[in-house]
């Protein structure tokens, strides 16, 4: 099991409500949110091994390069931090990601994460790696790329706050989207993603990438048909494909997970019992982490 671990939190951060605190008073909603969530997920579906995937760098320079406007939209409005390329992140958020952290690896579950390279390029990489099946869990549709049945890949989505968990499989992406998990990253490069601050290609929308890819079959047969005129295409959607090549040159790489991210050794098993217990209770008591931790621990202890 693979968490997409910012996803998760941010999630957890709006999903629990802020009243949630430590004995100090400060916002713990989405530490005990996610410490909750990974409780459920333990006690559902007992993963023999769990990584926590983390962004080192969420907007890495080598996709900046070539799309510049790649999450612009999310880079830190205050002038220190913008120059920096920090995330905006809501105040009472940032500092709760450390308190995670340190509760993470006291307890013993993996986390980790790559030098110029997204959580999303560590999932991809680890599940490359992979000899069995694989769950990833995470927030974002960009992972329902890697979905692939043969190898029992699948994305569980939280579809509301965090208790409803959508099992993504490609029988499922071909009835929402109309692709397989094969084909996602063509689709989402092509559609683009206003969220992601991708362009796209003019004039496509979703439902039509989507039919564009199972009638040609890929990126580079859409953008050949679209250079030749005798092609079932019309004549305003080939002048936009054309007019989109410069996008279309560097899309794919952006869109596409990495699968071959340099990683450091690391242990995956999913612990029993704490790593760490006495920096767990000094954690639990600083931050009143009460019955959240206390679930968690049952679910390792009990799976």
């Amino acid at each position: 099991m693979l968490l997409d671990s910012a996803s998760l939190y941010f999630r957890a951060y709006y999903g629990v409500p802020d009243t949630l605190r430590s004995p100090q008073g400060e916002p713990v909603n989405a530490v005990r949110g996610l410490l909750d969530f990974i409780a459920r997920l333990v006690h559902d579906h007992r993963p023999d091994e769990l990584v926590a995937c983390m962004d080192a760098d969420w907007r890495p320079q080598w996709r900046v390069d070539l799309i510049p406007s790649y999450k612009t939209h999310r880079v830190a409005e205050a002038p220190e931090a913008a120059e920096a390329g920090e995330e905006e992140v809501p105040n009472t958020l940032a500092p709760q990601v450390p308190v995670i952290e340190q509760v993470l690896d006291a307890l013993g579950i993996a986390r980790i994460g790559s030098p110029g390279y997204e959580a999303d390029d560590v999932i991809g990489t680890l599940t490359a790696r992979a000899k069995g099946p694989v769950q990833i869990v995470t927030g974002d549709r960009d992972l329902f790329q890697l979905v692939d049945d043969a190898r029992q890949i699948t994305v569980l989505y939280p579809v509301k706050g965090m208790g409803n968990l959508q099992v993504t499989d490609n029988a499922l992406l071909l009835e929402k989207y109309g692709v397989d998990g094969a084909r996602y990253a063509d689709m989402a490069a092509l559609r683009g993603d206003p969220s992601d601050g991708l362009p796209g290609v003019k004039g496509i929308g979703e439902k039509t990438a989507a039919q564009l890819i199972n009638e040609y079959g890929d990126l580079p047969a859409i953008r050949a048909a679209a250079l030749d005129l005798g092609s079932r295409l019309t004549p305003a959607r080939r002048r936009n494909i054309v007019e989109g090549a410069a996008y279309l040159d560097v899309a794919p790489k952006v869109v596409r997970v990495a699968d071959d991210v340099p990683l450091p050794d690391f242990d995956p098993a999913l612990p029993h019992e704490p790593l760490d217990p006495m920096t767990l209770e000094h954690l639990s008591t600083r931050w009143g982490l009460g019955t959240s931790l206390d679930r968690l621990l049952e679910a390792l202890a009990t799976r």
